[in-house]
């Protein structure tokens, strides 16, 4: 892990949603070097199902040798933000950096999320970052060596990021689009960044999105506690950047990163967003070999694959231009494919005639319940439920069929 330098010490550092999770963790690690942190986030009270309070963040910042000054925000709240700049200029003297890590999450296509919903992304990642920076800004400016580090993607225009949860996607990229703008406004003097891991995380938030057993395949929060700390103790003409943990951290140094697994040995779950997705790379080994086909010819999934092969048209080969193949475990294990790539398209049993450009590794109720519309593959992915080895926007393409899979069932 990448050690403490001394040099945040004495700093003031404002981070929003920092009673738990990766907040909480940078929180930490400022503290081992003696800095003042600022607990900016809603939970005052224990929550029924996520750990941590302002409080006990407070209490674990000032044992790790850090001061700090819990205050309840919430960060779509303009008074309750700036009532929290006004009591750590006047505790601590002023602020020294500032990281929005506050951000709410709700992966639903268009028809299914609820304007709360979507009142809720935009008015805490987007608009909350702004305010919070807004607020900030004039405090910063006085400092020696200030940062505003966003928890926030790289910008990738490609739809395949936005067909699915558009809301959360313009949502997050606000966030980003802060950094972008802020950046080149304040260059000079303030240094502006965001940052954002290259595998799952493991938090209060992905266990209640995925299930506890999706944190075996994750990092712990200390990575992205390194990965920040490396970003705010640089100079501030280190700004303008998007910075990903892992990079970050083998450019300071660090090659062994099994010490930051949750459990170490497992394959990692890349990050759902922006990146194309290998999550076999690492040595994972896939559930059959290859070239063994699926000995049984008969039941739910030769059922499946019927309806499959019923569909198939020079259409949607056309718009896919892919072959997948299935490499499927528990009850009715096997290996099967769907090629909508060559010809008018084939599906069936064994290896695809042609090499697969996606393969997918999960149980075969799993794979029932997606291509029957009751499991998208995207919860799949993120619950560890579905490994996917290949582009992941070629396996987003397989939802058309599965939208057309669920109105023949």
């Amino acid at each position: 892990m990448l050690q403490n330098t001394g040099k945040l010490g004495g700093c003031t550092i404002f981070i929003t949603g920092a009673s738990r999770g990766i907040g909480k963790a940078i929180a930490l690690k400022a503290a081992r070097d003696g800095a003042n942190v600022v607990i900016a986030a809603k939970t005052a009270d224990p929550h029924p199902k996520l750990p941590g309070t302002i409080y006990t963040a407070a209490a674990e910042i000032e044992a790790a040798g850090g001061k700090a000054l819990p205050c309840i925000v919430d960060v779509r709240d303009e008074k309750q933000i700036n009532e929290a700049v006004e009591q750590a200029v006047e505790k601590f003297g002023g602020i020294d950096i500032l990281v929005n890590n506050a951000s709410a999450i709700n992966l639903t296509g268009t028809l299914e999320t609820p304007m709360k919903k979507v009142d809720l992304m935009l008015g805490i990642n987007l608009r909350g970052t702004y305010l919070t920076s807004k607020l900030c800004i004039p405090h910063l400016l006085k400092s020696k060596n200030p940062h505003i580090l966003n928890l926030s993607p790289p910008i990738n225009l490609n739809p395949i990021w936005f067909k699915n949860h558009t809301a959360y996607t313009m949502a997050k990229y606000g966030m980003s689009m802060c950094v972008l703008g802020m950046a080149e406004e304040f260059k000079g003097s303030i240094a502006v960044n965001a940052l954002w891991p290259k595998t799952a995380i493991q938090t209060a938030a992905m266990d209640m999105l995925g299930g506890s057993g999706i944190g075996k395949q994750c990092r712990k929060v200390e990575i992205m506690a390194d990965a920040a700390y490396a970003i705010l103790k640089k100079p501030t003409s280190f700004t303008g950047q998007f910075v990903i943990d892992e990079d970050i951290l083998k450019k300071e140094g660090i090659k062994e990163f099994d010490v930051y697994a949750v459990e170490p040995g497992c394959t990692f779950h890349p990050i759902l967003f922006f990146l194309l997705i290998d999550s076999l790379s690492s040595g994972a080994t896939p559930a059959f070999k290859s070239g063994k086909a699926d000995s049984a010819a008969t039941g739910p999934i030769s059922d499946m694959f019927n309806i499959i092969r019923g569909i198939l048209s020079p259409d949607i080969v056309k718009t896919t231009g892919a072959v997948y193949r299935f490499d499927l475990s528990g009850e009715h294990a096997g290996v099967w494919y769907i090629d909508l790539k060559n010809d008018a398209g084939s599906a069936g049993s064994g290896d695809p005639p042609a090499k697969a450009d996606v393969v997918m590794t999960l149980d075969s109720a799993d794979f029932i319940k997606m291509f029957g519309g009751r499991l998208k593959p995207t919860m799949a992915f993120m619950s560890g439920k579905l490994k996917i080895k290949g582009d992941m926007g070629l396996a987003i393409k397989l939802e058309k069929m599965m939208a057309m899979m669920k109105s023949k069932l």
